[in-house]
Formats: structure tokens, sequence, C-alpha cells
């Protein structure tokens, strides 16, 4: 098989695994050597189904010697496989660097073998590139589970990040559908890593060229919908690793059907997109707005709505806790009003030292207004059309029509036909299907 096939064959292998992240570590060129990574992220590609991707995402092998039934990789499945050699790997990398294809390698693995000898492998390709062909790009590699302590150490030496696949959010579902692993085996190699990158920033600190492990963190990616826990069992645990191991980043991947199992959804079941959204956007709240997995998502309410985003959702539930002054309110109030993010909440801060602010200075400073205007007080406030604080009913009715009340602030129709989409089901009106879905919510909440 020529080189050309191999990379086709474990390029495309690789496309399932979420790689959409900036490198997170800053390291400048030199003549001495090749490439440089930038904390801002490289250069963006996207791969054949359309998903962003910014390096050379690619399988070392695809020779697996599990059999997990959601994986396109499985031991059973009849699928052509392939192999690289460290020295092919390592080659292919710096030809497309040099022709400007790419700015980084995203490498990871099926276990072919056993996890030891496919980590030698993969370790023997790294360093081919650092110290053979002095390669300064941004690397990111995938750790196998079950590896050994020390070759876990030299992968991080060798790597910008690491990242470990938790792969299902329950011990439940892995028994189900990757018996061969367990939670057990997946965490220990994390915690490993995390107590490495502690260690080494206290070397760092005690001597300045002492080597650096993992300098970019590590990150995990999670399977969505191939199993039936709810978005609060997947909330819970995200924050679960953001805080015992000091993650970068979780990663959500919703399932696409590429195999047919009893223990699966059915083959022509669409991947949930809008709930990967969702989670991603809960995912932001979690790590830079102050949320946490239990003011999202309770016992009454085990998912997300698919109408409103989670920022909003919460903000309905909690209207008590609005409207709030933005010339006087703390800078955590501000980052619970939706349609104000964390840059727009500390030019708020800065920019109220100088005066009172109004809905057209709000606008400037980057606030989305057809969100935010529901839950705010400034400077203009007597210009509602709402003498009294709008209800819950009249919120979620502007929200989903889109129909601002405000100065001419213009958005299209929830239900416009370019969203048929998100739209429900029937042959009613637009106008009775917005009133569908608000009667809906209002249960909800």
């Amino acid at each position: 098989m020529d080189l050309m096939q191999k990379l086709s064959i474990l390029t495309d292998s690789a496309k399932y695994d979420v790689a959409c992240t900036s490198s997170g570590v800053q390291r400048a060129g030199n003549a001495s050597g090749l490439g440089s990574a930038a904390p801002q992220g490289i250069c963006h590609a996207f791969s054949a189904d359309g998903r962003c991707i910014s390096l050379l995402k690619v399988l070392l092998t695809n020779f697996c010697v599990y059999d997990c039934k959601y994986c396109v990789n499985r031991r059973s499945r009849d699928v052509p496989r392939a192999a690289f050699s460290p020295r092919e790997l390592a080659e292919l990398t710096i030809e497309f660097y040099r022709r400007n294809y790419i700015e980084g390698l995203f490498l990871s693995s099926a276990v072919c073998g056993s996890a030891d000898s496919t980590m030698e492998r993969m370790i023997e390709a790294l360093r081919l590139l650092r110290e053979e062909y002095g390669f300064r790009g941004y690397i990111h590699a995938k750790t196998i589970p079950g590896a050994s302590p020390i070759l876990i150490e030299q992968l991080g030496l060798l790597a910008d990040r690491l990242s470990v696949n938790i792969e299902l959010p329950s011990e439940d579902s892995l028994r189900r559908l990757a018996p061969e692993k367990t939670k057990a085996g997946i965490l220990a190699p994390m915690k490993q890593v995390r107590i490495g990158i502690q260690e080494n920033q206290t070397d760092l600190v005690r001597y300045r060229h002492a080597p650096r492990f993992a300098p970019a963190g590590q990150s995990t990616q999670m399977i969505v919908g191939a199993s039936s826990e709810s978005d609060r069992q997947i909330l819970r645990l995200t924050e679960g690793l953001y805080q015992r191991y000091g993650l970068k980043r979780v990663f959500y991947s919703a399932y696409i059907p590429v195999v047919q199992d009893a223990a699966l959804p059915d083959a022509s079941t669409p991947p949930p997109l809008l709930r990967e959204h969702r989670l991603y956007q809960a995912d932001w709240l979690l790590r830079f707005y102050g949320f946490q997995a239990q003011d999202l998502l309770d016992e009454t309410q085990e998912n997300f709505n698919p109408y409103i985003d989670p920022k909003c959702n919460w903000a309905l539930h909690h209207l008590e806790e609005f409207p709030v002054d933005v010339n006087s309110c703390t800078y955590e109030q501000l980052l619970r009003v939706p349609g104000i993010g964390v840059k727009s909440a500390r030019r708020i801060c800065t920019a109220r030292r100088a005066g009172r602010l109004s809905l057209p200075d709000l606008k400037k400073m980057g606030v989305v207004l057809k969100r935010a205007q529901y839950f705010i007080i400034c400077a203009d406030f007597g210009t509602r059309r709402f003498q009294a604080p709008p209800s819950r009913a009249q919120i979620l009715h502007s929200l989903l029509d889109g129909q601002a009340f405000h100065f001419g602030c213009e958005q299209l129709s929830f239900f416009t036909p370019t969203q048929q989409s998100f739209a429900l089901p029937g042959d009613a009106s637009l106008l009775e299907k917005r009133e569908e879905a608000v009667s809906c919510l209002l249960r909800r909440m």
C-alpha cells in the first residue's frame, strides 16, 4: 500500500475525533528549526464532512484490538486497514508543512497489539519531528488508556497538548458499548497528566530551562447521543472533570451512526447536532460565566431546551433576579444577563465610570440587545414599550419571534422558511407554531 492510500484511509478514520481548538501554547520559530505555535490558534481547514480542523488530523493506525460498538474502526468491522511507520508520519507532516497545508499535527491511534507498543510508535514519530526535523509547530497527541506511565510522561514532553478520550458519559454505557474499556483505565492516565503538569510548573519556577510537559494542558472528548444519558448527567460529569483534572476543554461529539447494532441508535438517526451545540454553550457558561451545572439543569429539567440557549433558559427560570441596572450592578451580575458576554461586561464596567450608559451605548459595546433588553435597566429605561416588567410569556414570544421592541433592532423570525428544521411539525400556520412552542416551553417551566 502506498503512502497516499494510507493517508486517505487514516485521515478518513480520524474525522470523528474533535480537534477544532486553538493551540494554547506560544513558541516562536527560529533559524535552527521549522514552524512555530501561537496561543490564538493556527490556520483552519475543513474536512470532507465539513468539520473545522486546524491541524493534520490523522491516525497512526486503524488496526484495533478493541471491539467498541460505536467505533468506525472496531475490530469486527470490515474496513480497509492501514498503518504508518513513525518515519512515514514524520516525513508526511514535514512535507505538508513545507507546502503550507498545515501548521500542526493532531495524532491519534487505534490500539494495535497493545497500548504500550502503540504509544512507543507514537512517541518515535513525535521524537523524529521534534529532534531530527526540528519541528516547532503545535502537536496534539491522544494518550492510549492502559499505557505505561513512563510512556505517557515521554509523550507529554514531546506534545503540546495531551488528551484521553472518556468516550461515554457513564460507566454503565462503557460496559454496554465498550466492554473492554473501564472508567478506571481512562481516568488513571488523565490523573497522571494532571499531576505531571502541576509538577512541571513547579520545576519551571525553579529551573527556567526545564523541559515542558504538555504546556497546552489536556482535554477529552465524549460522544453525545450513542447512549441514553441526559444532558444533566453529561454536564455534571463535565464539571467534575474540570474540577478534578484541570482540563482545558471537554469536547462533545454528536454521535454519527456508522455501524448497525441493537445497542445503538438506528443507522438512519440524524446526529444530535443541536444537542451538541447546547452542550457547548453550557460548557462555556461553566468555564467563563461562573455558572455551575446545578444552576443550568436539575431534577425537573434533565435536558436543555431546544428552542432557547441555556443562558436564556436560566434567566427565564430566575426572573426574580432581573432586571439588573447595568450602571450599578456587579460584574458577576452582568455575566448572568443573556446577550452580555465576557468582553461586553468588561467594557460596561469600564465605560460606566464616565457616565450612565444607554441602549445605543450598549449596542456599540457588543451587547446583543435582542436578548439582553428584557433583563436590564439603563439610562433610557423609560423608552420601553412595557411599563411593567415583561412576563415570562411575553419574553418567550419575543425571543422566539425575534421582534425587538426597542429602537428598530431587527432579526429574522425564528420560524422563517430558512429555519424550518427548528419549526414544530404539522400544517399549522407560523403563528400557531409559535404559540404551540411557547405553550410547550411554559409547561416545562
